[in-house]
């Protein structure tokens, strides 16, 4: 089976590992800090802070944005439940926003249409690992007050308007999960440009503790105080180093992920079966994902049998994502179907092919075979 996302360890972040193996530091050492800086370098953001998933990233940033409990914020109707469980976590309430057709992005009309006098924050998510309309959604919030935050655990290393993702919006969060654009085994980051937020969640994800180790032994003081109610969101230089190592390659691998992206396209552009995931003028897809959307009345089947029929072809086509005020939790919560007519609409149709720089040219061949055999066998 061809998975439709996998990492790709190599024999020098293998030695990357095993020199903090033989180390003083496994955690809260110098590698955090260089992983941090490192990415900061990379996004050309002011401030990064590791954490030790992309949820706590997520978390810590909804906190830092000062959500609190009767607030309201806004997050797309599909996307990884993360978005908003972070919401929830706070006391806060999200509310979901349709999304724009063409990138799947959380619609800024929509967020428009959303926003009440409880509204607190906006998260916008970089879908599949194209950017969001970031200009519009800045503009939205700026007329009302409110904080963004970019989800941008699919688009490590994207362009929007000439600007990588890291600094679109009041912080950005990101993943480091293995099917991301770099590994850490699990991790994530918050970027800002504040360096007062960054103070503030760099206590947050150590237990609220107002100085960390380093700062003591500096002043040779065993003193500390809790400020602020704080969570164990330490990530370890073990999987620091991995990212560092990782990070070394990324470019090479968004390459490979664009030509991917680019002999589907060739491959399915001819077929009236599929709708291809839209790139806009002014943005560069990080191409986390390559969804496809099955055209309504091409097929004698619907998207289940299609998917059913790829897996069987050892195709490991998956679907992202379950809208998510469909999930159970969410509906004992009061939301209900029928509100998200794109959201809705999509999900129903959509497919995620394999996406990952480790896959060689029969690796695409055969994913583009498969899908040409079973939408023929299936045409209307």
């Amino acid at each position: 089976m061809l998975a439709y996302a996998r990492q790709i360890i190599d024999e020098e972040d293998r030695r990357a590992v095993d020199e903090v193996l033989k180390s003083d530091w496994l955690t809260t050492g110098p590698m955090v800090k260089a992983f941090e800086d490192a990415i900061a370098s990379y996004t050309n953001a002011n401030q990064g802070v590791a954490v030790n998933t992309g949820t706590a990233a997520l978390h810590a940033a909804t906190w830092a944005a000062g959500v609190s409990p009767g607030d309201e914020v806004i997050v797309p109707a599909i996307s990884f439940v993360a978005t908003a469980n972070c919401v929830l976590y706070m006391g806060a309430k999200p509310v979901f926003a349709d999304l724009s057709p063409d990138t799947l992005n959380i619609d800024p009309d929509d967020i428009e249409r959303k926003i009440t006098s409880k509204t607190k924050a906006i998260i916008a998510v970089d879908f599949a690992g194209h950017p969001a309309d970031h200009d519009a959604i800045r503009a939205i919030a700026r007329e009302h007050r409110l904080s963004t935050i970019a989800d941008a655990a699919h688009s490590l290393g994207a362009i929007y308007k000439g600007r990588k993702v890291g600094t679109l919006q009041d912080m950005t969060a990101l993943s480091f999960h293995p099917v991301k654009q770099v590994t850490t085994g699990e991790g994530g980051m918050i970027l800002t440009e504040d360096p007062t937020i960054a103070k503030r969640i760099r206590s947050f994800r150590h237990h609220g503790i107002d100085l960390d180790l380093h700062q003591r032994s500096k002043t040779q003081s065993w003193q500390y105080d809790v400020n602020t109610l704080g969570y164990n969101y330490r990530i370890p230089d073990i999987n620091c180093a991995l990212g560092l190592s990782q990070l070394k390659k990324l470019d090479k691998w968004l390459d490979r992920r664009h030509d991917i992206a680019q002999a589907y396209k060739a491959a399915f552009a001819p077929l009236p079966y599929l709708q291809l995931p839209t790139v806009r003028e002014d943005s560069t897809s990080a191409w986390h994902l390559y969804v496809i959307r099955l055209v309504p009345g091409t097929l004698t089947v619907g998207r289940d049998k299609v998917f059913e029929a790829l897996r069987a072809e050892n195709i490991g086509v998956n679907v992202h994502y379950v809208p998510i005020p469909w999930m159970s939790h969410y509906a004992s919560l009061g939301y209900t179907k029928g509100n998200w007519p794109v959201a809705e609409d999509s999900h129903a149709r959509m497919i995620s092919l394999p996406m990952f720089p480790g896959m060689d040219d029969q690796d695409v061949q055969d994913v583009i075979d498969a899908v040409t055999k079973v939408l023929l066998h299936y045409r209307t």
